[in-house]
């Protein structure tokens, strides 16, 4: 298996991308081939003298900035790691895509080049939400800020079909994001949508406030894009100030100091479940291929795991079962 990884996306690129694809080879070592696109120059200063045989480097002379419009950079840098990398799975010279660059150029270069799965009207941007109860996705989380009800329940098919097949949870129950929990709450839009899902999915279970966004039955959280982006954005906000508020109080006494080192084991084992680093990128749904958004601030560790992700996600035959599943539903769809 073949899997090309922008090696500039990002903000600790060319470092943290080119060590994240050896450390994926370290944990899969005959199965995958990594492709780094970008800077030939720099990544091999970062490879040092000996590159292995499994990596492969395709070298472009543009690098995609965040001050480039995602929709334009086919066109104004169509020798970006970017582009070039998703031309590779394009012409099926590899089997995946991976960037931690510009979010708004991986999607609308993904969708000219590798276009949509069949019958699929938007494709939509999932996030993998740890928790006690094993996970949950997101969907979607920035991709579609005004979609319809239609689009929605696409969104919840396809997130369906990612939970079962790349994280391993059978049994799915999808829950529609919501103001409240009774079927009449929410805009004209969110009515119409509960309305849907209540009649296509026999997995539905209704609505979820975002207040029982970790502890809901649902594992399969929909919302449109503007919902989605602002409940995970506020999510990692307020995971960073409440452990800077813990951090801040231990400081002010000695007998916190103490307890503190008692129970450090158990925020530690929190904080592990809870970090980004440990699951990696976000693939996007309804994409006719596999093409993974990472974190910006991706270090190696979560570079290592959207690599991983990548191929399970490839291995898993993703994109077969989604158009099999959009399928079933193309008298609500269109």
């Amino acid at each position: 298996m073949k899997i090309v990884l922008d090696a500039m996306g990002g903000d600790l690129a060319p470092r943290a991308t080119v060590q994240g694809a050896i450390n994926a080879l370290k944990i899969s070592t005959n199965d995958i081939h990594i492709i780094l696109v970008g800077d030939e120059a720099q990544i091999k200063v970062e490879l040092g003298n000996e590159i292995p045989d499994q990596i492969s480097i395709h070298p472009t002379t543009q690098i995609v900035t965040m001050n480039d419009k995602g929709s334009k950079v086919i066109k104004s840098k169509p020798d970006s790691s970017i582009v070039q990398g998703i031309k590779l799975v394009k012409d099926q010279k590899a089997d995946a895509f991976i960037s931690a660059g510009h979010t708004g150029a991986v999607m609308a270069t993904s969708l000219f080049l590798l276009g949509r799965i069949p019958h699929v009207k938007r494709p939509a941007l999932g996030a993998f939400i740890p928790t006690q109860k094993g996970g949950k996705i997101l969907c979607d989380v920035g991709a579609n800020p005004d979609a319809k009800p239609k689009h929605l329940l696409q969104f919840a098919i396809m997130a369906s079909m990612y939970l079962d097949h790349v994280e391993d949870i059978k049994e799915t129950k999808v829950g529609l994001i919501n103001i409240g929990e009774e079927p009449s709450k929410g805009s004209e839009m969110y009515l119409e949508t509960h309305q849907l899902l209540d009649k296509e999915l026999p997995n539905f279970i209704g609505n979820v406030e975002s207040r029982n966004l970790f502890d809901s039955e649902a594992n399969v959280l929909v919302c449109d894009g503007f919902v989605g982006n602002t409940l995970i954005k506020f999510a990692e906000g307020w995971t960073t100030t409440f452990s800077n508020m813990i951090k801040d109080k231990i400081k002010d006494k000695i007998r916190y100091k103490a307890g503190a080192w008692l129970i450090k084991p158990a925020l530690d084992d929190i904080q592990n479940q809870y970090d980004y680093e440990e699951h990696g990128g976000s693939p996007l749904l309804g994409i006719n291929g596999i093409s993974i958004v990472a974190h910006g601030s991706s270090t190696p560790k979560a570079i290592m795991n959207s690599i991983l992700l990548a191929k399970k996600s490839s291995k898993q035959n993703l994109i077969r079962d989604i158009s099999k599943g959009i399928n079933k539903h193309l008298g609500a769809i269109n």
